[in-house]
């Protein structure tokens, strides 16, 4: 230490600090020459050593609780990895027609890829509104489902999916490492979907929808919708709306072509024009406003009213002149029944709005019994989209176009123009009304529903009895009200306006309209409404050719002759 301490404390003189730095070698100081070495500290072993131990001692514990606490999870774990669930697609219900024909049911795709039955449609034109279509349960590039149901997307399919569709199974699936199936092993077996009987006649549909598409065809209508309901129950007999589309290509989704096609084409094939298509009802509205002003006692059904050819009223915009509203034609003296027979749109201006001496119902009058045979609202029907049309009022007119309600949009009002819509449900369901006196029913389509029953026309293994489930309502109206105006419509067919129907076979009560559309009015909706057997209703009709050139003379008329004729040979049954 003494030695140390002396080398240490001796003199270091000057001369000899500047004799060592002229001999310093040149090192190379990026290779760490002429650097002093020294030696690692030995906090540094230590805390290395330290973190090694902590590091297999979480290592280590880790190893142990795997083996000898995690095990059996693990092993379970892994077996999963190799067993998939999957699911078995039920069948789906059958759907029928009243006579138990046949309209959607189920086959194999010849895909055996394909693990769920294929939809299968009745291979007639006019059911696809009414039947809609579906979408199938859909798998992952791994066999796996994303999607399990097969969902109703339109019509019947869509509305009663829950009654139709029923359970799908689950199976077990073994796979090995490259997803090959092992085996399998079903742990839970399907359950079908009920089975669901229509009111439809599918021999009526079918007929009524071929006249319908070629009425349009042939005279230039952009579509067309028909409907038959029984007047009593609220049964639809048929339900047809042209055009329409391919349900079976609309349920794969394979043809892309045809379904843009659908999508952008102009003639609306998604429309169902029975539920969804509004139009101007034009003189169809005539037996309701006939039905107010009986009832607000404006009229004596025997009174005569004069008419020229149009009446006039002084033009509110221009003093001095006069605004004029035409009838079809002059008609001459003319009451109630015959009014309606030929369809006088001078008889239904004056009881509409008041003329002179004759006093009118009025805009608010006209509104409540409009909305009293069911205008202006839903039906009820057991479809999805349906439409509640518009009955013009005062109000409505302020908030759209922002002016006063005049007399002149009442004369309008009156004849069914103006503002008026009306979905041909609507229409049908107000003249079963007039048919039944004043029943407001339900249309319905669905008749019963039952499961997998060996006979399937045996009642009482219904389901469901959907007969109960519609709800009516009961318009207090005179008996002897609604018979001047069921003459009226009988009148139209022996003597007035729609002597089309006058056919020996069937005896029908009805009342035909023509809006007109356009700004120059070069287009025309038409009409035509009624119920048959006249002595004894049973059923109620109604259908409209829809935006075809005003010229033309061949129309909805045409259409119901044509059908009336084909089922007095084909169903009569109906007609008695």
């Amino acid at each position: 230490m003494k030695k140390n301490n002396k080398k240490y404390n001796q003199e270091i003189y000057p001369d000899e600090i500047f004799l060592d730095s002229s001999n310093l070698p040149q090192f190379n100081v990026h290779q760490l020459e002429g650097r002093l070495e020294k030696p690692i500290p030995r906090k540094t072993f230590l805390f290395l050593g330290l973190f090694f131990v902590v590091i297999c001692t979480i290592f280590l514990w880790r190893l142990v609780s795997l083996q000898a606490f995690g095990g059996d999870y693990f092993r379970k774990l892994a077996e999963n990895n190799r067993l998939h669930q999957t699911l078995i697609a039920t069948e789906r219900g059958v759907i029928f027609d009243r006579e138990m024909r046949e309209l959607a049911w189920n086959e194999l795709f010849p895909d055996a890829e394909r693990e769920f039955p294929k939809r299968k449609y009745i291979d007639k034109n006019g059911f696809a509104h009414i039947l809609g279509f579906i979408q199938y349960p859909a798998k992952d590039k791994f066999g796996f489902f994303y999607q399990k149901e097969t969902e109703g997307k339109d019509g019947i399919e869509r509305f009663y999916n829950e009654i139709l569709r029923g359970e799908n199974g689950l199976k077990i699936v073994e796979t090995n490492v490259f997803y090959e199936k092992q085996s399998e092993s079903v742990i839970k077996e399907p359950v079908p979907g009920n089975n669901v009987v229509l009111s439809i006649d599918a021999l009526v549909q079918e007929k009524f929808f071929e006249f319908l598409k070629r009425t349009a065809e042939r005279v230039g209508f952009s579509g067309g919708a028909g409907v038959i309901i029984d007047v009593h129950s609220g049964e639809i007999l048929s339900l047809v709306s042209y055009p329409e589309y391919d349900n079976e290509a609309l349920s794969l989704g394979e043809n892309d072509t045809q379904i843009k096609l659908y999508i952008e084409g102009e003639n609306k094939p998604f429309l169902n024009r029975v539920i969804s298509g509004l139009y101007i009802p034009g003189s169809i509205v005539k037996p309701f406003l006939a039905i107010g002003a009986l009832t607000e006692g404006i009229i004596d059904p025997l009174k005569v009213i004069l008419s020229e050819g149009f009446i006039s009223i002084p033009n509110p915009y221009f003093p001095g002149e006069e605004s004029v509203f035409n009838d079809w034609k002059a008609h001459g003296w003319v009451d109630m029944r015959r009014a309606i027979a030929i369809s006088s749109n001078v008889y239904f201006f004056e009881i509409g709005g008041g003329y002179k001496d004759q006093k009118g119902l009025g805009i608010k009058n006209i509104e409540k019994f409009m909305n009293l045979f069911g205008f202006g609202e839903n039906t009820g029907i057991d479809l999805y989209g349906e439409e509640v049309g518009l009955v013009p009022t005062p109000q409505w007119k302020a908030k759209t176009f922002g002016e006063p309600w005049r007399i002149g949009d009442t004369y309008n009002t009156s004849i069914g123009q103006y503002g008026f819509q009306v979905t041909p449900i609507q229409a049908v369901r107000a003249v079963a009304a007039i048919a039944n006196g004043g029943i407001i029913l339900t249309p319905h389509l669905v008749h019963r529903t039952f499961g997998k029953e060996p006979d399937p026309s045996v009642k009482e293994n219904d389901i469901i009895n959907l007969t109960m489930l519609p709800q009516t309502k009961q318009i207090v109206l005179s008996p002897e009200h609604l018979e001047i105006v069921r003459q009226g419509m009988r009148q139209a067919v022996t003597e007035g306006i729609a002597q089309g129907l006058y056919l020996p076979s069937i005896s029908v009560a009805a009342k035909t309209g023509t809006a007109e559309l356009g700004a120059k009015k070069q287009f025309v909706n038409s009409w035509v409404t009624g119920f048959f057997p006249y002595e004894n209703p049973r059923f109620a009709f109604a259908i409209v050719m829809e935006r075809g050139p005003r010229e033309n003379l061949v129309g909805a008329l045409y259409v119901a002759r044509s059908l009336f004729e084909w089922m007095s040979l084909e169903t009569p049954d109906y007609l008695k």
